[in-house]
């Protein structure tokens, strides 16, 4: 027997089929799932020495409140309408304050997330629009009970009437969150800069009258404004920033030293780059609130007043030079740039751009270990001959003598052997060239510590 339908009952009859089913199907997971503004995607971690940074990869912007527990030490995030796509996977909890992160799902719409911490941590968070490299993100930093008393610059005239080594700072750029420059064959350039930043630590370390400082020590992001600092407050005589550039033309190539310009770029290519570079904090992820531009604008100010940029200018020049005779250089004189790295008002600066890392060739190259450390001799040998000409007051290279030799004078308590470690030569050769019969000597005596190459 067939029914018959008016239009009225034929809408009520499926407007009432329609509120079962959506009652009552097992597909009704989807039809709640619309009740979630964004999901979690994945997580990445990154552990530094005084801050660990998480960074939650969204599909869309999301309202997040954070707050900590004690006993043991907890760090509560919960995300409104939000959901956990998939179980996080691949994070290494071995470093850094996070032990473990456990999450569920609370008030049926809401994610909670619970860090497990080794210790007490001050929590920041910020939300990253989509860039380049990614799309939206919560971005959490752990900071430190260390990390948060803040540290003041060292003043350097507590060296006076002091041998001291020449503070190297050594800057592999990017890292963490902010791969850098990508080649073709997916290298990246935070792993290459670090590889010949690493190599240059080792060679620094074994010169007389020098000791290395590497602005990072691993693979994470330290912000462009906390680089400078970092490089202050460990009084570096100068700061180099290592980087492998990447341009629109692929045919690009060769090597460039770069100081940074108060007049705008050098050149279109110096234009590009500058901008790639300052754009690795949107990257990287900082929050933009603390950035300064009106302290930025004092800082070129006082660069122009005093020594810094021509200090910068002459040992770019030194590095270039010898660059040159390992590697093709892209200019065969120092460039400018408005690089926000390189904008320490005190600290004599330069930015080795290594290689094009969007050159296929390059690239190659780039991750060749031989050519790594061609480049690294290249960047101390600059370094070097500036510093043996131009040594800073009270630097142990500015006691030595006209053939290159070094005069130590003796205090109390101080040992043959102390006196040998300090200059890295040996006990045999300091008692050869000083004519001692033994290891013995007296308060006052002034040794001839030869010079090593």
């Amino acid at each position: 027997m067939m029914l018959r339908f008016t239009q009225g009952r034929l809408l009520a009859y499926l407007w009432r089929f329609g509120a079962a089913v959506l009652l009552f199907s097992t597909a009704a997971p989807v039809f709640a799932a619309s009740n979630y503004a964004a999901e979690v995607k994945t997580i990445r971690m990154w552990p530094a020495p005084d801050n660990t940074r998480l960074v939650f990869d969204l599909s869309a912007p999301i309202k997040h409140t954070l707050f900590n527990l004690k006993s043991p030490n907890r760090l509560v995030i919960d995300l409104s309408h939000a959901r956990m796509r998939s179980k996080p996977s691949h994070l290494d909890f071995a470093k850094g304050f996070v032990k473990d992160i456990r999450y569920a799902s609370r008030n049926r719409d809401d994610l909670r997330i619970v860090l497990d911490l080794r210790s007490t941590v001050r929590p920041k968070s910020f939300l990253l629009k989509p860039n380049r490299e990614y799309g939206h993100r919560l971005v959490i930093d752990l900071i430190g009970k260390q990390a948060v008393k803040k540290t003041k610059p060292a003043n350097k005239l507590k060296y006076k009437n002091r041998q001291r080594d020449i503070i190297v700072a050594i800057d592999a750029g990017h890292g963490g969150e902010d791969p850098g420059a990508i080649g073709r064959r997916g290298t990246r350039e935070k792993t290459v800069v670090m590889a010949i930043a690493k190599r240059l630590e080792k060679l620094v370390k074994r010169e007389r009258g020098m000791r290395p400082v590497m602005i990072r020590t691993g693979d994470y992001y330290v912000s462009l404004k906390k680089r400078v600092k970092i490089a202050r407050r460990k009084q570096a005589d100068i700061f180099i920033s290592i980087h492998a550039d990447a341009f629109r033309n692929a045919k690009a190539k060769g090597t460039s030293v770069f100081v940074v310009s108060d007049r705008g770029a050098s050149s279109e290519a110096a234009r590009f780059l500058a901008e790639q570079e300052n754009q690795s904090d949107m990257i990287g992820g900082i929050d933009f609130e603390e950035i300064d531009d009106a302290l930025l604008k004092l800082v070129l100010v006082d660069m122009v007043k005093n020594s810094t940029m021509e200090t910068s200018h002459q040992v770019a020049s030194h590095v270039l030079g010898n660059l040159g005779k390992v590697a093709h250089l892209h200019k065969k004189t120092v460039e400018q740039a408005g690089f926000r790295v390189l904008k320490a008002p005190d600290i004599p600066s330069i930015l080795v751009e290594t290689a094009f890392i969007s050159n296929p060739a390059e690239e190659r190259k780039l991750r060749s270990g031989k050519h790594q450390q061609r480049i690294a001799v290249a960047i101390l040998k600059g370094v070097r001959s500036y510093f043996h000409t131009n040594p800073p007051p009270g630097s142990l290279l500015a006691l030595g003598n006209t053939n290159g030799d070094t005069k130590h004078r003796v205090t109390r308590g101080e040992t043959l052997s102390a006196i040998a470690s300090r200059y890295r030569v040996s006990i045999a050769t300091i008692r050869s060239v000083n004519k001692l019969v033994s290891d013995r000597i007296r308060v006052g005596a002034v040794l001839r510590i030869p010079y090593r190459s």
